[in-house]
């Protein structure tokens, strides 16, 4: 019986017929999901919510021409016909197909593949593991909307959502984040068979909500969710707009949203910001804090920038500190995402019941300093994160006993007053970095040379955030 990955390989395999007909990697799991989409509901007799005369052996019997235009209208139809979440996995559809004979060619292969052993392996993980194929694919740009695995893992490990939590992820990708919550609930719920009738209904259909700005991206997490058995919406919108001010309060919220500026330098076009800015991590950091109900906990992976970015920064940084417990930070090793060299950071929090004086100390645990280099050679995996997780602790809402592990140990406490002194710059370093040599108190000048671009880049923001607040284009 072949494994999961060996389907996946098998799959990916099809993306050489794919790249024949002059179709990008970027585009080949979106082309992909629409044929998968439609010989998986054959295969598990899900096929009532396509219209009648759309389906898989409908598009199975035709030949040559014929087929690839029965294709193409076939796409335009589902986009309007059959049921909600059809209508939105096929909105706007279309292929860049042109050649008959390859359409021919994956339907065949995808025809026989083992569906028996793919059901068996579970039809969510291959899909998921197609995606993360697409995103360790370095030519298809896909990696930025694809958060490592064992991270997210990890984050929701130590952030235990549960079973009647609103959970959200405002900048969702392909679903990540809401689909480990869900294993995680249901791996202590008995896959929620623990769970009454009414609040099954309720993790299945309510309890998930996430926002993604890009539709193909929007149609591959509808995909993933359907396939791990979740049937909450995603909107597809910007939650820097209205959009977001006008998301439900969540219990938790879980995210790694995009690095850069907003799309060009303008504002976020909310009126409940109190921080105008460019910079799309300090507003979506923004959102998660406002976005919290009193006593909600959010995990969200922002670029080392956001910890000393002065100004707006500083001033977001202490709005945060004030409305939240802001009780541990999580510095990531360098070479996990997409783009080398980011240095990213995990900032758990707790939503106060007041707004005023919630965070008294943030504990910071360095796993960057020292750290292996991490990349195709040596894997990110899940183990990485072990001892993250112990001197994390048991409580979600980070109140379990700690021990600071002094200025040799890569785990520390750091009090508000701390903190203040140094001007609300969260980006603390107390570990020699090995690699230095006799330059104990020298940062490697990349990093230097990081802050500086990241201070010059945040001024360049603000000016034209300015000019086009002031019209200037006029």
């Amino acid at each position: 019986m072949p494994s999961t990955q060996e389907i996946v390989a098998r799959l990916w395999s099809l993306c050489h017929v794919l790249r024949d007909d002059g179709i990008t990697y970027h585009e080949y799991v979106t082309e992909l999901t629409y044929l998968l989409f439609l010989k998986m509901a054959k295969e598990t007799e899900t096929e009532t919510q396509l219209p009648s005369g759309n389906r898989w052996s409908d598009l199975e019997r035709k030949q040559g021409v014929e087929q690839l235009d029965f294709y193409r209208q076939m796409l335009i139809h589902l986009g309007s016909h059959g049921s909600r979440r059809v209508q939105n996995i096929f909105s706007g559809a279309s292929t860049s197909l042109r050649q008959p004979k390859n359409l021919a060619k994956l339907v065949e292969d995808i025809d026989h593949i083992d569906w028996y052993s793919a059901r068996h392996e579970g039809l969510g993980d291959m899909y998921e593991g197609l995606l993360e194929k697409n995103a360790n694919e370095t030519k298809s740009g896909a990696g930025q909307y694809f958060t490592p695995r064992p991270l997210i893992d990890s984050i929701v490990a130590v952030v235990k959502p549960q079973p009647g939590e609103s959970i959200q992820d405002p900048a969702c990708g392909t679903g990540g984040f809401i689909i480990q919550a869900d294993r995680f609930i249901k791996a202590n719920t008995d896959g929620l068979f623990d769970l009454k009738e009414k609040q099954q209904k309720f993790q299945r259909r309510e309890a998930y909500i996430g926002v993604e700005l890009v539709p193909d991206v929007q149609r591959l997490c509808l995909m993933n969710l359907m396939l791990h058995g979740i049937e909450s919406d995603i909107v597809l919108g910007d939650t820097l707009s209205p959009i977001g001010s006008g998301l439900p309060k969540a219990n938790v919220i879980l995210t790694n949203p995009p690095f850069g500026t907003k799309k060009g330098g303008g504002l976020p076009s909310r009126d409940d910001f109190t921080f105008s800015t460019s910079n799309k991590q300090l507003a979506f950091l923004e959102h998660v804090y406002r976005g919290l109900l009193p006593g909600g906990r959010a995990a969200i992976v922002l670029p080392d920038n956001v910890l000393f970015e002065d100004k707006v920064g500083r001033q977001i940084r202490a709005d945060l500190m004030e409305k939240c417990d802001l009780h541990t930070i999580l510095r990531l090793p360098t070479g996990i995402f997409y783009a080398q060299g980011v240095k990213t950071n995990v900032l758990f929090f707790t939503r106060g019941e007041g707004d005023k004086g919630n965070t008294k100390a943030v504990w910071i645990y360095d796993m960057r300093t020292n750290a292996d280099a991490f990349g195709k050679r040596t894997p990110l995996g899940r183990e990485h994160f072990t001892e993250f997780e112990k001197c994390f602790g048991s409580d979600p809402l980070g109140k379990a006993k700690r021990k600071d592990h002094g200025e040799t140990g890569h785990f520390r406490q750091f009090t508000r007053e701390e903190i203040v002194k140094r001007g609300d710059n969260l980006d603390i370093t107390w570990l020699k970095d090995d690699s230095l040599g006799n330059t104990d108190d020298l940062p490697e000048p990349g990093e230097i040379a990081a802050k500086i671009v990241g201070k010059l880049q945040t001024a360049t923001e603000e000016m034209e955030a300015l000019r086009v607040d002031l019209g200037a284009d006029e």
